[in-house]
């Protein structure tokens, strides 16, 4: 595979008239309400995984619309931030999973090692869920998922909660890995989540593919 970063494989998407329309939206609600991530933070989970960096995909919706949580990242906060409870319960299926105790609420850490923390919706307005919905951000990260999905190294998708299973169609190469189950907010984590062991089904798919396992 030849090694492309995602400003090259994004190159025409952004020229698109629905992506500049998006950016004037975008910034403009950061000049007039509390909107999240800090804008700096907006695009991190591909600065941190590139195009051909990516091992494994986890999908959220939208940011956490708290103060101070969202950073770019799905399901991470920053160090020092109340711990959200999607993402507690993850940590608790980590441990169940791989006797992993986990306190480091930041996941820059997977990102570095190839898991896409991607959020579907890429801002938020404060205390407003899913404020930011059908903008374009869902056109923008539904054409990265496809462009993951043309690549001839294989990728695992972690696919938690319904949003997040409605993009299968999405992934049509067969290469590929998906690992579903419900998702981990405490409205549906004991009805799936829980026990689904997602992280050990991961690194036994990397250990097959002869990568790399995650250092979850």
């Amino acid at each position: 595979m030849i090694n492309k970063c995602w400003d090259v494989v994004l190159k025409e998407e952004i020229k698109k008239d629905y992506f500049k329309k998006l950016g004037i939206f975008v910034k403009n609600e950061y000049k007039n309400k509390h909107i999240f991530p800090p804008y700096e933070n907006i695009f991190d989970a591909l600065r941190f995984t590139d195009y051909d960096k990516v091992k494994v995909v986890i999908l959220g919706q939208d940011p956490y619309h708290g103060l101070g949580e969202a950073h770019g990242l799905s399901f991470s906060v920053r160090k020092g931030v109340k711990i959200p409870p999607s993402l507690l319960n993850i940590f608790k299926e980590l441990k169940n999973d791989l006797d992993i105790n986990r306190n480091n609420t930041d996941l820059t850490d997977w990102a570095k090692q190839g898991v896409l923390l991607l959020n579907s919706i890429m801002t938020v307005e404060m205390d407003k869920p899913l404020s930011h919905k059908d903008r374009g951000w869902e056109i923008f990260t539904d054409n990265i998922i496809k462009l993951l999905n043309q690549r001839e190294d294989p990728v695992i998708f972690i696919l938690w909660g319904n949003f997040a299973r409605s993009k299968k169609i999405l992934i049509t190469n067969p290469i590929h890995k998906i690992i579903e189950s419900a998702h981990p907010s405490p409205l549906s984590a004991n009805r799936g989540f829980f026990g689904s062991k997602p992280f050990s089904k991961a690194n036994r798919y990397l250990q097959e593919l002869n990568k790399d396992i995650i250092n979850w």
